[in-house]
């Protein structure tokens, strides 16, 4: 991951002052957007609330932070606050506790730190650059915007809580690692990419995928009929994923004492991903 300076780099600090009656859109707010601009013109950027388009100082108390590199800081709740870092090119958005809808859309570059929660549609089509949630993520985390076809498509995602349905559907490429449970249908149509989960899974697991990798490290799910066992020695392509996977801790650090078994399918699908579950 690559974040870019800018010479004009500025860092602030965005206080939520009152709770929006409406859900506020927050798309485009980057860091580097924003680079070279004074508190009082950024006071005055319009944000969307509903219909209207109302200064982002009627929400925010903005306060400048000292700090070469490009960062936002999000202080308060802004789980009413849809489109942070969404299209995320560089720079670095801190999130002091839960966020809404679309957190990280679309990055291709920087850092998203939430502390809290994140709402629906976290990282869907995210291409480059590093999410991380410390709490719980709602459904379609890691997947396509509403009709399109394309999921993650690169980066990291890391969810420390729980993550609801359809969590990594159509994904392309990427890694995400869920340290808590998931949803239903958890990489439906999964395409590419690597999912590891510590948790328990809800029903119907890996319908319709046709290529990636799933890694369980908790519980392992009862495999369906559509996906076999496979005899194919991995032992080596096992020890360099566990040594990725293993770097972020929790238990994903122990996975590399146990050999897992490898499961592919769907074959409903004529799908050819993989399941892998240590013993």
């Amino acid at each position: 991951m690559t974040t870019h300076n800018n010479s004009g780099a500025a860092s602030f600090r965005l206080r939520l002052r009152t709770q929006p009656t409406l859900r506020l859109e927050l798309a485009g707010l980057t860091p580097l957007a924003v680079a070279g601009q004074s508190a009082v013109e950024l006071a005055r950027r319009p944000l969307w609330h509903g219909n209207e388009a109302v200064p982002l100082g009627e929400w925010f108390d903005v306060e400048p932070i000292p700090g070469d590199d490009a960062t936002l800081v999000f202080e308060g709740d802004v789980s009413r606050c849809d489109g942070i870092g969404r299209d995320l090119d560089g720079g670095r958005i801190r999130v002091e506790g839960d966020a809404g809808d679309y957190v990280g859309a679309g990055m291709r570059d920087g850092e998203i730190v939430v502390a809290g929660g994140a709402g629906m549609l976290a990282a869907c089509e995210m291409a480059g650059g590093k999410l991380e949630v410390g709490g719980n993520v709602g459904d379609y985390a890691a997947s396509a915007l509403p009709g399109d076809m394309d999921g993650m498509r690169g980066g990291l995602l890391i969810v420390r809580g729980d993550a609801g349905a359809r969590f990594g559907d159509r994904m392309r490429r990427g890694t995400a690692l869920v340290f808590g449970a998931t949803g239903d249908f958890l990489a439906s149509r999964m395409v590419a990419g690597t999912i590891a989960v510590a948790g328990e899974v809800g029903a119907h697991c890996g319908y319709g995928m046709r290529r990636g990798t799933l890694v369980f490290a908790g519980a392992q799910p009862e495999p369906p009929r559509s996906f076999v066992a496979t005899p194919h020695d991995i032992g080596v392509i096992w020890v360099l994923l566990v040594r990725s996977l293993a770097k972020h801790g929790g238990p994903f650090a122990g996975l590399a004492v146990s050999r897992p078994r490898r499961l592919v399918g769907d074959l409903a699908a004529d799908g050819k991903g993989e399941w892998l579950l240590p013993g």
